[in-house]
């Protein structure tokens, strides 16, 4: 696992790393890559160069880590292995994680201390409104981390998963189950349909991507194929299928109409599972007896 140092910002490979840092963000313009951190000067240049500083700070001074992983620098893309190992890793990664740190760079600052009743005010109007809660990837580093920070544009921490009062409000952004959000040991057993829900509103900029980044929440582990498009969400199905026998799996609602008079069994994308968030796990069928015949 490729590491950056909160020191010297050297990109280091650390087998089974014991404690690091790990960032979730939003992918935004000129981002540095792996290739641009073999050359400080010019990784120093770019404009997401704040976010590997800045992680590698908070790392630093408030967890005392000597390590860091930022998914723009921390994955070699230039090879197709790695790349694949990565996304099929990704939700192992931010669960092992000592912190997630959880930069919403469109989340206002606040002049108030962060603590205070109105600064908890302007949290709960503006944290709602965020990217970071439209995209894809962002689902897993949400939900893995068992402990996971919030901070906002000026980098000021705003509130943490560990705390019940910002779990409540991102069950309530998210429908995401606030039991789960605090301990992951059960989210295998939440209906695959209600946890494809919690997908059904995100987007991804590439259309396969929003199979791949859902591998984590499900279990699964998927050869990654690009340019294959929407079947890459069906490959998903099937693999959830023959991992769980969960029937709520079909249990999605055409999103759209389509001219077509049939359809397959799988759904083409999360948002046809956006009403299943309440779905239940049936135990025990309460099926009418039927006559022996003698």
């Amino acid at each position: 696992m490729w590491l950056l140092n909160t020191t010297t910002y050297a990109v280091e490979f650390v087998l089974n790393p014991r404690s690091y840092a790990i960032l979730s963000h939003t992918w935004e313009e000129d981002e540095v890559t792996f290739n641009d951190m073999k050359d400080l000067a010019v990784a120093r240049a770019k404009a997401g160069w704040s976010k590997i500083e800045n992680t590698c700070r908070l790392a630093r001074e408030q967890w005392n880590l000597d390590h860091a992983w930022v998914d723009t620098c921390c994955i070699d893309k230039s090879s197709s292995a790695e790349l694949s190992e990565a996304i099929n890793s990704m939700f192992e990664w931010y669960k092992r994680a000592t912190v997630c740190i959880a930069y919403l760079s469109d989340l206002e600052g606040t002049e108030h201390d962060p603590t205070s009743d109105e600064a908890w005010r302007q949290l709960k109007e503006n944290l709602p409104l965020c990217r970071w809660f439209t995209r894809g990837w962002t689902l897993q580093e949400l939900i893995a981390p068992g402990h996971l920070d919030l901070y906002d544009i000026s980098w000021s921490r705003r509130g943490s998963k560990s705390s019940l009062k910002i779990r409540t409000l991102l069950t309530q952004i998210t429908k995401i189950d606030e039991n789960i959000l605090s301990n992951t040991d059960n989210l295998l057993a939440i209906p695959v349909a209600r946890r494809m829900s919690w997908a059904s509103k995100r987007k991804t900029t590439r259309t396969g991507d929003i199979a791949y980044c859902l591998l984590g929440i499900f279990d699964v582990n998927l050869p990654m194929i690009y340019g294959e498009g929407e079947k890459a969400f069906f490959r998903l199905q099937e693999a959830i299928a023959l991992a769980t026998g969960d029937l709520s799996l079909f249990a999605w609602e055409e999103a759209e109409p389509t001219t077509s008079p049939f359809r397959g069994i799988f759904a083409r994308n999360p948002s046809e599972f956006r009403d299943c968030y309440s779905l239940e796990n049936i135990n025990d069928l309460n099926l009418p007896e039927m006559a022996t015949p003698t």
